[in-house]
This record gives structure tokens, C-alpha cells and sequence, in this order.
């Protein structure tokens, strides 16, 4: 039994504590939020001591891991001295927003043999890990194009689009790992971007809809499409090309069930709304995952690298954006 710290009890600490309360290896143990009502109703639900003083975690050895859900900001303060204190860490998306402080992590903690892993959970969605595997298998020969569709159901509030880092790092920034899943080293990056769903996200200095075009190192090509809007669900689809064959994978439903009528055919359910019901499982996958190289002492993937590698695609993004040229990385 790995005991565990949380820090940050917002909406994706909430999912992380259910994945730990649910775990039959993990107890969660304390749960750390500034905002301490948050914690306590943390707490409440899934077990362990709240506090607002993030030594209770730093401080106490009986404290294996940590999973740190907070606020993107505090990342790399809290990654770096978990690590020096001997925790491993599950820290998520993105490290950081700025690439120099993520550098300056990694010089702080590349020396400590620490346990640390990123959490790009969309690598462990069932359908996605499959297509990988048959991607790298072979099974449809080389892969020569990759298209990434991701569209959220409706935009954020302003006040998170404020703080988010902009869309490339907040949003495509798992479309960019997904590219490295599945195509390897990304080398060229061309990206555009527009204003077409809200206007307080461009009055925050922000895209809502985007392009992108992915040069791999071995010539392959990936496009990707995202908006902060799809008003028919949760938009979210693989489809792998290769030389031989292709591979895809479609939005879910909650069932398969199709009906016809008079004036229909082939009508649906609606897609699974958001993040959390489209990637539910994945969340716990993550966990084993993050428990088994604990354990085995094995380095987790995604691993701090990958973390590294997808921010510098975001900024290569960017640099596209606001130049109207591609980016070599």
C-alpha cells in the first residue's frame, strides 16, 4: 500500500483523489489545497487529512508519492521538492508554461534518480494505446499521415482562458503528445489559428480555433484540428495513414444503439460530453501505471522528457502563429 499526497483539490484533483480512494494499492493520505474548504470536502469524499500547509506533505516520510493537480504555476516548486524529499511524483499537464523554468527543474532534480511522470493521460485510452500498438507493429506499414481531430464541447470561462497559457499549451498541448505517440520526434511545426467562437478569448489574448501541420523526423505528417467548440459533444479522432493500410478511431457514445425512423436513419446518442466521461478510464490506467514503476523501479512514460517535448512544440506553435512561418525544433 503506496500513501499518498494531493496537492490541489479543484476539478482535476478530484479526479485524481476517486482514482486513489478506488486503488487497492494506494491510500491517499493528505490532501493540500490554499483554499482549505476545498480540501476538507476532498477529504471528505475519498479519505485522508486536509490542510493548507503543503510541508504536511513535504514533511512527512510516511508519504511515498505525490500527485500534484494544482494550479500550473506552482508545478515545478512543488515537482523539485518532492523529489528532493524522496517522493515520487505524477505531476500534470503542462509542467510549466514557461520552457526556461521546466529546464530549470530538470537541473534541480536530474541528479536525484527521482520518479517522475507527466500526466498525458489520453496515452493510456484503450483505443488510443491499441492504435499505437499497431502503428509500431506495422500493421499498416509505414505511417505516412496522422490527423488528430479535438474539439471541447463549449469554451472555457474567461477567467481560466486568462490563466490557461493560451490554447497551444493548454489544449493541443495533449494533441502534441499524442503526435510523439504515435509519429516519434516531431521536427517542423506550421501552425494558424482564428477568432470564431468567443470573443472574450480573443480579448485575453487568445485563439479559439487552430490548425496545426507536424513534419516527423522521418517525414511523416500529422494535422491537427482543435476549437474550444463543438456543439454536437465532446470531438475527439484518430486516424492513423499508412502505406500499407489505415487505422481510426471515432468519437464515443454510451452505447452503440442506432435507431431509424420516418424522418431519420442511423440517429445516435450524443457523444460522450467531456474529458471526464470520455477519459474516465484512463485515469486509474495512469495510476497502475505510475504504481508499477514505483514499485519496479522503471522509469513511467509519459516521463519528465515528454513533458519537456510537448511544451516545445506549444511554443514552436506560437513562434508559427504570430510569424506565419513554420518552426524547425
Amino acid at each position: 500500500m503506496l500513501r499518498f499526497g494531493l496537492f490541489g483539490a479543484g476539478r482535476i484533483g478530484r479526479v485524481h483523489a476517486a482514482s486513489l480512494a478506488a486503488h487497492p494499492r494506494t491510500e491517499l493520505a493528505v490532501v493540500h489545497d490554499p483554499v482549505e474548504v476545498a480540501a476538507h470536502e476532498i477529504a471528505a469524499l475519498y479519505g485522508g487529512t486536509p490542510t493548507g500547509d503543503a510541508d504536511a506533505i513535504l514533511g512527512d516520510p510516511g508519504i511515498d508519492a505525490v500527485i500534484i493537480a494544482s494550479p500550473t504555476p506552482t508545478h515545478v516548486e512543488l515537482l523539485a521538492a518532492c523529489a528532493q524529499v524522496g517522493k515520487a511524483v505524477l505531476c500534470e499537464k503542462p509542467i510549466d508554461l514557461d520552457l526556461a523554468r521546466v529546464d530549470a527543474c530538470w537541473e534541480d532534480i536530474k541528479g536525484l534518480n527521482a520518479t517522475v511522470m507527466v500526466g498525458f493521460n489520453r496515452r493510456f485510452d484503450p483505443t488510443f494505446a491499441e492504435m499505437r500498438e499497431r502503428v509500431t507493429g506495422g500493421e499498416i506499414g509505414r505511417l505516412e499521415q496522422l490527423l488528430i481531430t479535438s474539439r471541447d464541447p463549449a469554451p472555457a470561462p474567461a477567467a481560466y482562458i486568462a490563466s490557461s497559457g493560451g490554447l497551444f499549451r493548454d489544449m493541443t498541448i495533449h494533441d502534441f503528445d499524442m503526435a510523439r505517440f504515435l509519429l516519434g520526434a516531431v521536427v517542423e511545426v506550421h501552425a494558424v489559428g482564428a477568432n470564431l467562437v468567443a470573443p472574450y478569448i480573443a480579448a485575453a489574448g487568445d485563439i479559439d480555433s487552430a490548425v496545426v501541420v507536424l513534419r516527423s523526423a522521418d517525414g511523416a505528417l500529422a494535422h491537427i484540428t482543435n476549437s474550444r467548440r463543438a456543439v454536437f459533444g465532446y470531438d475527439q479522432r484518430i486516424e492513423a495513414f499508412g502505406s500499407t493500410g489505415m487505422l481510426s478511431a471515432d468519437n464515443q457514445r454510451p452505447t452503440s444503439v442506432r435507431y431509424a425512423t420516418a424522418d431519420r436513419s442511423e440517429a445516435a446518442a450524443p457523444y460522450l460530453n467531456f474529458f471526464r466521461q470520455r477519459y474516465g478510464t484512463t485515469y486509474p490506467a495512469e495510476l497502475d501505471h505510475f504504481l508499477t514503476a514505483i514499485e519496479d523501479g522503471t522509469p513511467p512514460e509519459p516521463s519528465f522528457a515528454d513533458g519537456r517535448a510537448a511544451l516545445v512544440l506549444a511554443d514552436a506553435a506560437n513562434e508559427s502563429l504570430r510569424t506565419g512561418r513554420g518552426v524547425r525544433v
